[in-house]
């Protein structure tokens, strides 16, 4: 049976519960209500796509629940000059987000079927500034250079020296931290002159971020 398109109800709830979660800027509130969240989760789970939970996806994956979403791109400050680079495209509604934000958004997916199904989903409703790249997270290329902005949305152990690195003077790094099976945590990062200024911001569940291009899917 097919599922139920979203209500115009159902949206101002969302964006409801958005604000009484905390989510104050207004250009993320706005991005949040611009894009269709219903298009990036499973067909069948279509009816829960403004439910404030995460949603699985193919490839054992997720999309993360709304607030998380709002609340990492919050906590990036972004202006529209700003160029992103986000580890672990998933379902490409992250990204969506980002472009509504920002003036370009490389994102890599290590899940071919990822990647194939979130550049369709982000044509079809006009992020013509994300580049969904199939590659390893974790390796990113030297030609890519440096970014004002980076965003990982799977849970890496620790941040790696070499992606921090590819900050700009005055970037700013989110990303959850610790072991799939223990405390995970939202950390902030930012390239001050004399190094780089960490922030634990709150508790979180995300899927592990692991090395290297999946061989099957």
């Amino acid at each position: 049976m097919p599922s139920l398109p979203s209500t115009p109800q159902e949206k101002i709830v969302f964006q409801l519960n958005l604000r009484r979660s905390g989510i104050s800027d207004q250009a993320v509130l706005r991005a949040m209500e611009e894009v269709p969240r219903e298009l990036f989760v499973m067909s069948v789970d279509r009816i829960y796509a403004y439910r404030d939970t995460a949603l699985g996806i193919a490839c054992g994956q997720t999309i993360s629940q709304p607030f998380i979403v709002a609340y990492m791109t919050e906590q990036l400050q972004l202006r529209p000059e700003h160029r992103v680079l986000e580890i672990g495209t998933g379902s490409g509604y992250q990204a969506a987000i980002l472009s509504k934000l920002c003036r370009e958004v490389v994102s890599l997916e290590r899940f071919r079927t990822l990647a194939d199904r979130a550049r369709r989903v982000l044509a079809g409703i006009g992020c013509s500034n994300v580049e969904v790249i199939h590659g390893d997270g974790f390796d990113i290329p030297e030609t890519r250079g440096t970014f004002d902005r980076i965003m990982v949305t799977a849970a890496m152990e620790n941040i790696p020296d070499a992606l921090l690195e590819r900050l700009e003077p005055g970037g700013v790094l989110i990303a959850p931290v610790g072991p799939v099976d223990d405390r995970q945590v939202l950390v902030r990062v930012v390239r001050t002159d004399s190094g780089f200024k960490r922030e634990e911001l709150l508790p979180v569940r995300f899927v592990p971020a692991l090395p290297g291009v999946a061989r099957e899917l």
